[in-house]
């Protein structure tokens, strides 16, 4: 009797270990292991971002290697300290990139979001746009395509953010990218109309379907660009 219950204690271990391992492996953070014959795709964005990388790698399979930074990329700021080092050595051909929504949020001294008027907002659009020119600059010398996804809206309600922001950091950011000839993914127009129906309330992340929306849209984006690369 004790060997059976020690014999169903382990396979119970054993079990759960394996269901473990599989949960891993379906991070967005999981480490890609990439097949050479494919391109490489870089996602590089927030906490969106995050939500939709695993549709992404999903409908891209045997298409292209995905990848992303095991992190939230947060705001510019962030960026320009790490993007080198989310870059690496290798060769991409196709970033599809963001910042924004972490640039224009208010937080206290210590970078704690809090309600907007008790305290300031993370990067101010004017250092915003300085920022975001040297990432753009620093992105092109990898010679890959580019990719810019613009900052996804703002539902009234949310905490740390005011909704009308989020078209004055789109309109900078797009200066920036027209000057430079990126194209942009403007998912801000396609999901505004659309909030209730992807967004979580007064929330600026989304439901299930939302983030299946929106992968849709990404890996379509990267599926033309690789296509005129041909």
């Amino acid at each position: 009797m004790l060997a059976r219950l020690v014999c169903l204690l382990v396979l119970s271990c054993t079990v759960f270990a394996a269901a473990v391992r599989a949960e891993q492996a379906r991070s967005p953070y999981a480490p890609v292991t990439d097949d050479p014959a494919l391109p490489r795709i870089l996602i590089i964005g927030d906490s969106i971002s995050i939500g939709y990388t695993l549709g992404v790698r999903d409908l891209l399979k045997v298409k292209a290697n995905v990848h992303r930074p095991p992190t939230n990329c947060g705001p510019t700021t962030r960026g320009l300290e790490q993007l080198d080092a989310w870059l690496g050595t290798g060769n991409w051909d196709v970033i599809h990139f963001n910042w924004g929504l972490h640039d224009l949020k208010h937080c206290d001294d210590e970078g704690v979001l809090v309600a907007v008027g008790e305290g300031h907002q993370q990067v101010p659009v004017d250092q915003y746009s300085k920022n975001l020119e040297q990432l753009v600059l620093r992105l092109q010398r990898t010679g890959a395509v580019l990719i810019w996804r613009n900052t996804t809206p703002v539902p009234e309600g949310a905490k740390g953010r005011v909704p009308a922001d989020v078209p004055l950091f789109n309109q900078a950011a797009l200066a920036i990218m027209q000057k430079h000839g990126i194209p942009t993914q403007d998912m801000y127009s396609s999901v505004l109309p659309r909030m209730e129906q992807l967004m979580l309330p007064k929330d600026v992340h989304y439901n299930e379907n939302g983030y299946q929306q929106l992968a849709k849209t990404v890996a379509a984006i990267i599926e033309e660009q690789l296509a005129g690369r041909e």
